[in-house]
């Protein structure tokens, strides 16, 4: 049987205690026949981009380059885009003040028997 793995991440407040940490991860790594990519491996790094976000000293922040994806996307033209477009910008909820009364417009094109006409009050809340 293969198990893949995408991610795990050690980190500590010092170099010191990262170095241990990642000593002891390796090791584990050895003793359980886990063989790591290490084209893919990042060591000792100040920030990564971890699950689509920033982590970093400073604490998670957005990945931009996601937003500027999600920023440049067309208006959409079928409920499914709609749908689809506030998953993506949900994913990012937690950054955004407001966020269900700034996508409340939006989430009522979801409702059944609703028509689909995307105004201004959508292009807005889009």
């Amino acid at each position: 049987m293969e198990v893949f793995m995408d991610d795990f991440t050690v980190y500590t407040d010092s170099f010191e205690a990262c170095l241990g940490n990642l000593s002891k991860v390796l090791k584990r790594c050895i003793d359980t026949n886990l063989v790591l990519n290490f084209e893919k491996c990042h060591f000792m790094v100040t920030e990564e981009i971890v699950l689509g976000h920033l982590v970093s000293n400073k604490g998670i922040e957005v990945d931009k380059s996601k937003i500027d994806i999600i920023s440049s996307l067309p208006n959409p033209t079928f409920v499914r885009e709609v749908r689809s477009f506030l998953g993506h910008a949900g994913f990012y909820r937690r950054f955004i003040k407001n966020f269900s009364k700034l996508t409340l417009p939006l989430s009522r094109l979801l409702q059944k028997d609703v028509k689909f006409n995307f105004d201004q009050l959508y292009i807005e809340a889009f």
